[in-house]
């Protein structure tokens, strides 16, 4: 198989590693599902962004260096992740990067982790003819061939609501649920979805930013036609377009706070490794285990 998703994840991780630590980013992962359940492996050097009550002090004190515990997890995750496939993945973020892009790596690069972790991977979406969902597997391959999939199928009809209550109803096991989708994406899932997916599921979401329809060149992909010049010069239009989009956003997050579900917003490619480590972080210290 010609891995070419997962050879642009692991390049655009390489640029972050030149800039901070890999071990940050992939602790992040790990340390969000440690606990009680976890078997002592070795000691490793102290870095950036790991938990203090792991230090070891005997041991650092008898190598004049700050060594912290490593664990294994006795207990793998199954990861699923629920995409967007419809239209409005074919446009623009905010910062004029491609959503489809973006949507990509974000999940190529959570994958990456989990596979280096030794978690199960799944991925559902709608396709142009069904629905597409992916058994639960280990291995870089299956991650290769999730992403492969996703990005032909992009641009199809889609409803996020019914594609999570088909989750709800016919996917029987304990999971860690990554949702990629943008403002509509979010605000279409239903109060009682999230409620229900929430009581049974440990839920993130990522927001992939959307391209304002003011201020430059802009093309509606739904609509197939480009946003007229007397709108996108229109600045009172473009004040309130992002007003509404802040409101609105601010009510998503203000709902997903009661269920204690953790979202972030990308806006480009370079940015994407750091957001998801936020989004990590804030999972870590949101103590919902």
């Amino acid at each position: 198989m010609n891995m070419k998703y997962i050879t642009k994840v692991k390049a655009n991780l390489s640029i972050y590693t030149k800039k901070k630590t890999s071990n940050i980013l992939e602790g992040s992962y790990n340390s969000i599902y440690k606990g009680r359940s976890m078997n002592f492996e070795d000691l490793r050097e102290y870095v950036v962004g790991d938990n203090v009550k792991d230090i070891d002090w005997k041991a650092s004190a008898r190598s004049n260096k700050i060594l912290i515990k490593q664990y294994i997890a006795e207990k793998k995750h199954n990861i699923l992740f629920i995409l967007d496939s419809g239209k409005k993945m074919l446009a623009d973020t905010r910062d004029l990067d491609s959503k489809k892009e973006v949507a990509l790596m974000s999940i190529g690069t959570i994958g990456y982790l989990v596979d280096k972790h030794g978690d199960s991977i799944s991925a559902i979406f709608k396709s142009r003819n069904s629905i597409k969902l992916f058994p639960f597997k280990t291995g870089i391959y299956n991650l290769e061939e999730i992403l492969e999939t996703y990005d032909k199928e992009i641009g199809a009809e889609n409803d996020l609501d019914k594609l999570v209550n088909y989750v709800l109803k016919y996917i029987r096991r304990r999971m860690i649920i990554f949702i990629v989708t943008d403002i509509k994406g979010m605000s279409d899932i239903s109060e009682e979805t999230l409620r229900r997916l929430s009581l049974l599921h440990d839920v993130m979401f990522i927001n992939i930013s959307d391209a304002f329809m003011t201020g430059y060149n802009a093309f509606d992909v739904e609509q197939n036609c480009y946003i007229p010049d007397f709108i996108l010069e229109d600045e009172k239009l473009k004040d309130i377009e992002l007003k509404v989009k802040t409101e609105i956003y601010d009510e998503i997050k203000d709902r997903f706070k009661k269920y204690k579900i953790i979202t972030t917003t990308i806006n480009q490619q370079k940015d994407i490794v750091n957001d998801i480590f936020k989004l990590l972080e804030r999972r870590k210290n949101a103590n919902i285990y």
